[in-house]
């Protein structure tokens, strides 16, 4: 304990904020889902496969901007603060234009995307509504994104923190009035607004999301983040780092959008296997987001102090920390796993679906509790150790290779040919956890993941 000074108040300082924002992202997330689930499992279908398409553009943005991250944290060590704003140039102009795309698809061909995911004829027209409207936000998510990953990497962690906090505010309000209606009486005038389901919790998203990107931005120019330039040094970089960004970045990109089709096919082989299935794996999903929060944090936090010190040279330092993140994951992973299972138990008081949907997504949390330790380990490795030290293509590959090569193709037999409960099929999808997690100790211990990308 004693050789790594001042680890865990570092760690902390920077990992709380991050762990609270995401804490408070999850709600709004959770938020939707709950509310939306007092509708019905059709509703709560919709809502969960039209949130699929934003989850596929924040994988890709998450990939854009953490790549972004790595030349950040480590510039941030060298204090180059042109370094900084070169690379979040280069991140804020990819991601809107990936946002475009996926703003243009959601408001024009929302029933085409949807069933992907669903057959449904009933699901389809209502994840259509959901989309038809949230796509209007993801270009201000995009903006928002890039920025407040900059900001956590130069250890600025409350703005982002206190800018969602405040978009929650906006979005649970705005799903109070929006989805169930309101009526009411003010200074004698009488207010009723209709009720719009699904197409409420889509305007309460887009109205949070304006509020969210005027707070961080705003906030960061008014007091002179470093990582706040202007258009000028935003694009005053030239080809040679362009290259070396894409180089670096790049196997990230597409790490987060393979993986993201991943878990996109995952749902995809859920809803293929019934409304009820895809339901009761939304449901696993909202509820261990809950706990999952502290791993994001604690991982981003990893991935922060572990550039900073390969920026400043100190190598041996990062590797250390390495080795102490490690181990530190899977043994806080054991304590908070068990958060899962009394969260199992209020399911039937917090939605209102089938009691045969409540008792497969309490399956899924139980499974979901053993393999947490190693879930942790590969989250740490791949976003915060990896990453941060530049291996990028090894981090890729190991993410992905496990779920597309044994995962996907054992959970499509179990759903398509054993046709079994969608918790046998949750299991055999989680099942490359392990393998990911023995290949990602092997990578630790060769100490190959480190590498210097401002040199």
């Amino acid at each position: 304990m004693s050789t790594l000074p001042g680890f865990y108040s570092t760690l902390f300082t920077i990992a709380v904020p991050i762990i609270l924002q995401n804490l408070l992202q999850t709600f709004v997330n959770m938020l939707d889902t709950i509310m939306v689930g007092q509708l019905g499992s059709a509703q709560i279908a919709a809502v969960g496969l039209g949130n699929q398409v934003f989850f596929m553009l924040n994988m890709i943005l998450f990939g854009i901007s953490s790549g972004g991250s790595i030349f950040v944290a480590q510039f941030w060590g060298k204090k180059d603060i042109s370094g900084i704003r070169r690379t979040l140039g280069i991140t804020l102009s990819l991601s809107f234009v990936v946002s475009i795309v996926f703003a243009v698809g959601a408001l024009f061909f929302p029933c085409t995307l949807i069933g992907l995911y669903s057959q449904d004829p009933h699901v389809i027209e209502l994840g259509a509504q959901y989309l038809r409207l949230v796509g209007i936000s993801y270009p201000l998510m995009a903006v928002s994104f890039a920025y407040q990953l900059a900001f956590r990497a130069t250890e600025h962690v409350k703005l982002p923190m206190v800018s969602t906090a405040i978009s929650f505010g906006v979005n649970a309000l705005g799903n109070c009035i929006l989805i169930f209606g309101m009526h009411a009486e003010i200074f004698g005038l009488r207010l009723v607004i209709p009720a719009y389901g699904v197409s409420g919790a889509a305007a309460a998203t887009v109205v949070s999301r304006i509020v969210e990107l005027v707070i961080t931005v705003g906030w960061s120019y008014h007091k002179k983040f470093e990582a706040a330039g202007s258009f000028k040094e935003f694009l005053s970089f030239d080809r040679g780092f362009l290259a070396r960004f894409i180089r670096i970045a790049l196997p990230v990109i597409i790490n987060e959008t393979v993986w993201g089709f991943g878990i996109t096919a995952q749902n995809s082989i859920f809803a293929h296997a019934g409304t009820n299935a895809i339901a009761a794996f939304n449901i696993t999903g909202t509820i261990s987001q809950l706990t999952w929060v502290f791993f994001i944090g604690v991982g981003n936090g990893a991935g922060i102090i572990i550039g900073k010190k390969i920026g400043e040279g100190n190598e041996n330092i990062a590797r250390r920390y390495a080795a102490r993140f490690a181990w530190f994951m899977p043994l806080m992973a054991v304590g908070l796993g068990f958060l899962l299972y009394p969260l199992s138990l209020l399911l039937p008081y917090m939605f209102n679906v089938e009691p045969g949907i409540i008792t497969q997504a309490q399956y899924m949390l139980r499974i979901l509790m053993c393999l947490y330790p190693a879930n942790a380990f590969n989250m740490c490795f791949i976003v915060g150790i990896c990453r941060s030290g530049g291996d990028t293509v090894y981090a890729g590959f190991n993410d992905i290779f496990w779920m597309w090569a044994v995962a996907i193709p054992l959970g499509c037999f179990a759903a398509f040919v054993f046709h079994w409960d969608p918790f046998l099929i949750y299991a055999c999808l989680q099942i490359e956890q392990l393998l990911k997690m023995s290949a990602g100790l092997l990578r630790l211990k060769s100490g190959r993941w480190l590498h210097n990308v401002t040199r």
